[in-house]
């Protein structure tokens, strides 16, 4: 057992835990915040994607105790005050979803690109968002949800 203290979605967080509990199981299991995705275990596919002190991390191979201390990002965690985040309108003004079940790791990977890169390339998005697979949409409404969503940020 360890004992993990943590800021998740701004809220400070204590909890007991096992030495082996995965971040996004304890996200989803724990805290009940069910907008992180698994869909392979394998961190292949990034529907699990969280921001980790601000960078995007695959929640499904990475131990909640190695958090300790950390500030913790979810989906949910993006909406400020009832209003979406300048990432989540435009994934919806551009339809850069179908199913919707990679779409919170699309996200949150996409506003840590634009943290790191205001204004990137077709390419650069492209290449950012290479570990998240959506099975649905063929990335064109994604590309455009991203590029729209740099124009606002």
């Amino acid at each position: 057992m360890a004992t993990i203290n943590l800021s998740v979605n701004g809220k400070k967080i204590s909890r007991d835990i096992s030495d082996n509990t995965l971040l996004s199981d304890f996200l989803r299991d724990k805290l009940y915040l069910t907008g992180t995705h698994v869909g392979c275990d394998t961190s292949q596919c990034g529907a699990c994607v969280v921001h980790l002190n601000g960078n995007s991390i695959k929640s499904c191979t990475t131990l909640a105790a190695d958090c300790n201390g950390a500030e913790i990002t979810t989906i949910e965690g993006l909406e400020k005050n009832g209003k979406m985040h300048a990432m989540q309108e435009s994934f919806k003004k551009h339809h850069g979803l179908q199913c919707g079940f990679c779409t919170p790791g699309m996200v949150m990977s996409a506003v840590d690109l634009l943290q790191k890169n205001k204004n990137p390339s077709e390419n650069e998005i492209r290449d950012w968002l290479e570990g998240n697979i959506c099975r649905c949409t063929g990335y064109q409404g994604i590309v455009a949800a991203v590029k729209d969503a740099a124009s606002k940020l």
